[in-house]
């Protein structure tokens, strides 16, 4: 009888494992560019994120998260996002993307066994403390590493179809130092890839999780005489391209603006 009852008791417990380990805090929303969903459901800024939350955003939504350990993600638009684990205290992260655009600033990992990971379909990224890029789309994983070291192992039938030149590599594994980059896949699309430069600036403006002005301002300098005759008025309207013209610090990192200019 005894047994018995040992017996369903740790049955009850185990069965309670699931829900309490989904329950356990990660983090904190704490910027956000609507629409961004927790779950499924609307989000807002400060709500909870929990073990096992799934974060997406629509084409026109971003968010941005802080970890108990103090590292940030910011998630780009047209993404989807779970934080499988994140036990702070014994730095324990795991997160997985099914596709879209990331950002980890992450914390420098001091305890022993400690590790952060971004798992996508074809790829698993590990750093000790760092900032990179995470995307996913198209088959291919992107990997850009803006401070420290970042490995990337490849999974499956996919490989390294692209690097910096710098970049140490073989056959199931790239290491990237600052400013590196490495793309994984089965295969080299058709039109090839953009510079590593211009992908590096793409990978800041869509990550950028500062609210974007959304309506153009136009300045105009009056007409001056110069030598008897009246210049007639320039018009410059600034159209935004997802932030200012440099590129900040990291998370809040922006993009190139453009100027146009008409008489």
């Amino acid at each position: 009888m005894f047994q018995r009852t040992l017996a369903i008791l740790l049955c009850a417990l185990l069965s309670e494992l699931p829900s309490i380990a989904a329950d356990q805090l990660a983090g904190h929303v704490s910027a956000l560019i609507p629409s961004a969903t927790r779950n499924s459901q609307p989000t807002k800024v400060r709500d909870d994120l929990d073990w096992n939350d799934l974060l997406q955003t629509t084409q026109s939504g971003r968010l941005r998260a802080g970890l108990l350990d103090g590292s940030i993600l910011s998630l780009g638009s047209s993404s989807e996002l779970r934080v499988v684990q994140h036990d702070a205290k014994s730095q324990q992260t795991s997160v997985e993307m099914d596709y879209g655009k990331l950002r980890s600033k992450v914390v420098k990992i001091t305890q022993p066994g400690g590790k952060y990971e971004v798992k996508t379909p074809n790829a698993v990224i590990g750093v000790l403390g760092t900032d990179f890029y995470v995307g996913y789309e198209n088959n291919l994983t992107t990997v850009i590493c803006y401070k420290g070291t970042v490995s990337v192992v490849v999974q499956g039938a996919a490989k390294v179809v692209k690097k910096s030149d710098q970049a140490p590599s073989n056959e199931h594994q790239v290491n990237l130092g600052e400013g590196q980059m490495a793309v994984i896949g089965t295969e080299i699309p058709l039109e090839g890839f953009p510079p590593e430069s211009e992908t590096i600036r793409a990978s800041m403006r869509d990550t950028n999780v500062n609210p974007p002005a959304l309506i153009p301002h136009s300045k105009i300098w009056w007409p001056t005489i110069i030598g008897g005759a009246v210049t007639p008025p320039i018009i410059y309207v600034a159209t935004h391209h997802g932030g200012s013209p440099t590129i900040p610090p990291a998370v809040t990192c922006g993009a190139v603006g453009r100027i146009k200019c008409s008489k």
